[in-house]
């Protein structure tokens, strides 16, 4: 029947641009974007819109070509027109920045919510971010959570320590020092340096957790070590409660790999 012959035929179109964009993404893996770029050209000038998004980024990033915001910004309109999450979160970026177009806050957001609402992680942390902070758009406590746990929902580390600075300053919820912890300690234990600053933080004061000095001190050195401003205030304190066989066991923890994530 005709019907069914479009739909095999679409399918097998469908699993044939799959298996090419899949083997751009080993190349890309190997860091052979070249190899990548040359797969995914023709995919995105047939219109893949991941493909667009793709060539995209490379142009954004400067990954085997010069680095060309506008012609980014060609392609990841591309992308995001058709509807491609990831195309509208790269897009949304160039906005934000201002990255070789003029910075737009508002077009910004109105991506990251287009994507969030379809299901993108990094865009739901990126808009609950902007929501909380209240600088570059109205700020909204209320979605500001709510994306928030979208995005932590989907394993995303910053959106979960921001899960808990929500619980520890009270904003849309009660005050609930237990439950700012839990939310540090799981954003910590995926790797957010700002998460582990708190956790440490938390440890020290014993806020909503049992004090614990020296896995306070081995949490804030660790977030120090990742790049967080959050720590510095704590640290003196929390060496000086500790003593020498102390400080050598929190240094020691702290350059161990991270333990298991908890739930």
């Amino acid at each position: 029947m005709p019907g069914l012959d479009r739909l095999a035929a679409q399918r097998q179109q469908d699993t044939e641009v799959a298996a090419r964009m899949d083997a751009a993404y080993e190349a890309a893996d190997r860091q052979d974007y070249a190899t990548a770029l040359a797969i995914w050209g023709p995919l995105a000038h047939a219109g893949v819109a991941r493909a667009q998004n793709n060539i995209g980024a490379c142009f954004a990033e400067g990954l085997a070509v010069d680095r060309d915001p506008a012609l980014a910004q060609r392609w990841l309109t591309l992308a995001a027109e058709a509807g491609d999450p990831v195309g509208q979160r790269n897009l949304a970026a160039l906005y934000f920045r201002g990255e070789g177009i003029e910075q737009d806050y508002a077009r910004a957001a109105e991506l990251y919510r287009a994507a969030a609402e379809q299901g993108d992680g990094p865009a739901q942390d990126m808009l609950s971010w902007m929501q909380l902070e209240g600088e570059c758009i109205p700020r909204d406590i209320a979605q500001a959570q709510r994306w928030a746990r979208a995005a932590a929902d989907q394993g995303i580390a910053p959106a979960m320590t921001r899960l808990g600075m929500l619980y520890h300053n009270a904003l849309g919820v009660d005050r609930d020092p237990a439950e700012a912890a839990r939310w540090w300690r799981r954003g910590g234990e995926r790797g957010d340096a700002d998460g582990q600053a708190m956790l440490g933080a938390a440890l020290a004061l014993g806020s909503g957790v049992a004090r614990d000095p020296v896995a306070a001190l081995a949490w804030l050195l660790r977030a120090q070590a990742g790049g967080s401003a959050l720590a510095a205030p704590f640290l003196p304190a929390a060496r000086a409660a500790l003593d020498a066989e102390g400080l050598a066991e929190a240094q020691r923890r702290a350059v161990l790999p991270l333990p298991e994530p908890s739930s």
